[in-house]
């Protein structure tokens, strides 16, 4: 499932809170970025149209239907597919060399290379 920008700040709210009213999501969404009821509302039913989203009643509470890793897996294969030919080689070449990692991300990295070794 593909989320837009302002949908992904909706889902966040429900990933990091759990459950919450409409208003509870529009809330915070004031306080965090600026957004008036309407707008939130708007894209709470985009999300509950694209069935990310479960209303139920009372007051209009909302459940996420798809899960953070979910979502972060399907943007991670659009990326790659999009931007890197479809190589997750490419794109973790491209990771190494726009940043400097410590001893320990290095060793981290390593362990999940092994993981990945083990699994096949």
């Amino acid at each position: 499932m593909k989320f837009f920008d302002s949908e992904l700040k909706v889902m966040e709210t429900l990933w990091t809170h759990g459950d919450l009213t409409a208003k509870a999501i529009s809330e915070l969404l004031k306080d965090e970025i600026g957004w008036n009821i309407n707008t939130t509302y708007t894209v709470i039913k985009k999300c509950i149209k694209k069935g990310a989203i479960e209303r139920s009643e009372p007051h209009f509470l909302c459940h996420a239907l798809v899960s953070k890793e979910e979502a972060q897996k399907t943007e991670t294969e659009e990326l790659i597919g999009r931007l890197y030919d479809g190589s997750v080689e490419k794109l973790f070449a491209a990771l190494l060399g726009s940043c400097r990692l410590s001893a320990a991300e290095i060793e981290r990295l390593k362990e999940m290379v092994s993981e990945q070794e083990r699994k096949q």
